[in-house]
């Protein structure tokens, strides 16, 4: 596929996404708002891909949205931020109900939206040198790309409120320590990591992985009675699975199984 704000590629089972503006500091724009929401699609289609990489060219990983895009036509930044989140929000959408999960690697500066990226991932690493910021209300605007469902799950709702409001710039430890991330490496080594994560995991039983993520987004907002249930009915499904009998088979064989997602 050929995008014009990303480079996207598929080796081994993984998609990689990675932001190509560079020279905005892969601020998104509508046309990169699009190309995610193309790319997502496309993740979400292809059975080949059974994990997705998200990162960035150089040392900002996302500077959020464009606002010098929209300082330049001001009376159309509402139309304008209406069609960039549309296409945004569906493309964060499909990354999170589709069934490949989601590793994303924060290379340095995540704000505004880029951290709303950040907070998308299954998986999230961060170089030593990343930093985090909500951002928005700097610009009197309000947190887009889905980061007030996330960022409270992540860190709780008060702490979410206080990043929000105060727009404190977190270091990529204190992202680890609030959750925000999973595993801060140096900066050298995070692409190594990051895709030794992803092909881990693309080789994996990705039937599972996508029906275990299903149950994880809903098991917040349901009953403990109502998610059991939801958990018995998924456990089921899944040993119907092909997978599941490579898994049974190779336990009796001691070996290890060779899953295909099917």
């Amino acid at each position: 596929m050929q995008f014009q704000t990303l480079l996207f590629d598929i080796a081994d089972n993984v998609a990689t996404i990675t932001l190509n503006r560079l020279e905005a500091n892969h601020a998104i724009d509508l046309q990169m708002a699009k190309d995610l929401c193309y790319a997502a699609m496309h993740c979400s289609e292809n059975s080949a891909i059974r994990a997705i990489l998200i990162t960035a060219t150089g040392p900002v990983f996302c500077a959020g949205g464009d606002v010098k895009s929209m300082a330049g036509e001001a009376e159309k930044t509402p139309e304008l931020l209406k069609e960039m989140s549309s296409y945004l929000h569906l493309a964060i959408s499909r990354l999170t109900r589709g069934a490949p999960p989601v590793v994303i690697a924060v290379n340095g500066i995540a704000m505004g939206a880029g951290m709303s990226l950040a907070c998308v991932g299954d998986i999230a690493l961060a170089a030593q040198s990343a930093t985090f910021t909500v951002a928005y209300t700097q610009v009197g605007l309000t947190p887009d790309g889905g980061l007030t469902y996330f960022l409270p799950r992540l860190v709780g709702l008060r702490r979410a409120s206080e990043l929000v409001l105060t727009n404190r710039r977190l270091s990529a430890k204190e992202a680890l320590d609030l959750g925000i991330v999973t595993e801060v490496v140096p900066d050298a080594e995070l692409m190594t990591r990051a895709r030794a994560i992803t092909r881990q995991l693309a080789a994996g039983a990705t039937l599972a992985f996508g029906a275990a993520r299903k149950l994880i987004q809903g098991g917040l907002s349901s009953s403990l009675e109502t998610q059991m249930e939801f958990e018995s009915q998924s456990i089921v499904d899944m040993a119907r699975t092909a997978d599941a009998r490579e898994a049974f088979t190779a336990f009796a064989q001691k070996r290890k199984p060779r899953f295909q997602g099917k």
